[in-house]
């Protein structure tokens, strides 16, 4: 099962989204809160695998509350969705840096919702690479070029790298670089630690910032 907690100060909006997971095999809600005031005792408390969480809130916001919660947590951390209304919203650039998976907007249909709770968990990209890249090009300059963490990185890996960033699946790029899908999750997962990225989220943000797509 994977466990859903929901931080939305909109009751009805809240409640709608509650009502629509407990209808899945797959997923149970296991907390609903109304700020993120309250978001590390919940988290202990509820052990969620998945947060929901509103970016705009009274209070602590989504993206302070997110931060927070990747400062205490760290790789126990619980995977972060945060909702927006607009797919180019500067908060939503914002809550990626700060250690968000992925954003979905308030009026997606549910099945992107709960293919979007899926993927997350499963580690995989939440929000097209185009849409990402996108966002950051409306609202984040590009930096310089990659540091020393990025020569620590074979050949193989940086072209693993790019196609990654460019929105390839994982079958997709054992298929163009001949190799099987197992060894690309390894090298994925290798190029994640080599370079302290949290997932192929702030993948794609480093290979934009840096240039290299």
């Amino acid at each position: 099962m994977i466990r859903v907690a929901l931080v939305d100060d909109q009751p009805l909006f809240r409640g709608g989204i509650a009502m629509i997971l407990a209808g899945q095999a797959d997923i149970e809600v296991v907390a609903q809160e109304s700020s993120a005031q309250n978001l590390s005792a919940m988290v202990d408390a509820a052990a969620p695998d998945v947060i929901l969480m509103d970016v705009r809130m009274p209070g602590v916001d989504g993206i302070t509350a997110t931060r927070t919660l990747i400062s205490e947590f760290g790789d126990r951390a619980p995977k972060v969705l945060v909702l927006t209304t607009f797919d180019v919203d500067e908060a939503a650039a914002s809550a990626i840096e700060a250690g968000a998976g992925g954003f979905v907007l308030k009026d997606a249909q549910p099945e992107f919702l709960l293919a979007a709770i899926r993927a997350v968990v499963d580690g995989n990209q939440v929000v097209a690479a185009s849409a990402t890249r996108r966002l950051f090009e409306r609202h984040r300059p590009r930096s310089a070029a990659p540091g020393p963490e990025y020569d620590r990185l074979t050949p193989r890996e940086r072209e693993i790298l790019v196609r990654a960033a460019r929105g390839l699946s994982n079958a997709e790029i054992a298929a163009v670089e001949v190799l099987s899908e197992a060894t690309v999750k390894t090298h994925v997962s290798r190029i994640l630690t080599k370079l302290g990225l949290r997932d192929r989220v702030r993948l794609v943000v480093y290979a934009y910032e840096h240039g290299l797509v």
